[in-house]
């Protein structure tokens, strides 16, 4: 697949990845740049809405701190993806302090992680609850924020919704 491409000169392969982009965003399979977090969310979004027993999520309103999707319930889903071979979500702003004594306001009911093989398929998909996310969230110094990372511990107490 790739052989096709080396046929290609480097400005033609620019203007082939802004077409892909905009054709992307065309068929609603993006709604921003971030091409990697978009495509945690659609994985996430297409694999409850048609696996049995899950909720049915559809996309939060972008600029929507922390949120990503929302199931008919009203419940609130923050969405993170990660590009194998990585095991680090991005930061959760707005999740208290590392200093602070006090159980932060809920900011989401559940956390879902996405982690994503290179060619962009997923690999797994785990389910966190607000109080999981609590219990295992580590303290990311330099962005003054949360995140997970998906260890051993992690894997063994969380809801996998989708795993190879």
């Amino acid at each position: 697949m790739n052989e096709r491409f080396k046929k290609i000169n480097d400005k033609e392969l620019w203007l082939l990845y802004a077409d892909t982009e905009k054709e992307l965003k065309d068929r609603g399979l993006v709604r921003t740049r971030n091409i990697v977090g978009e495509r945690g969310e659609f994985i996430t979004i297409n694999t409850y809405n048609s696996t049995k027993g899950l909720p049915n999520l559809q996309a939060a309103p972008e600029g929507t701190q922390n949120v990503d999707a929302l199931s008919r319930k009203g419940e609130r889903y923050s969405i993170k993806t990660i590009t194998e071979p990585s095991k680090t979500t991005g930061v959760f702003y707005g999740c208290g302090d590392k200093d602070d004594k006090e159980i932060p306001e809920k900011k989401f009911e559940y956390v879902v992680i996405v982690q994503i093989s290179k060619d962009y398929r997923p690999r797994i998909v785990i389910e966190l609850t607000w109080e999981q996310f609590l219990k295992f969230r580590k303290w990311h110094k330099t962005m003054r924020a949360w995140n997970l990372s998906l260890t051993r511990s992690v894997l063994e107490e969380v809801k996998v919704i989708y795993g190879e």
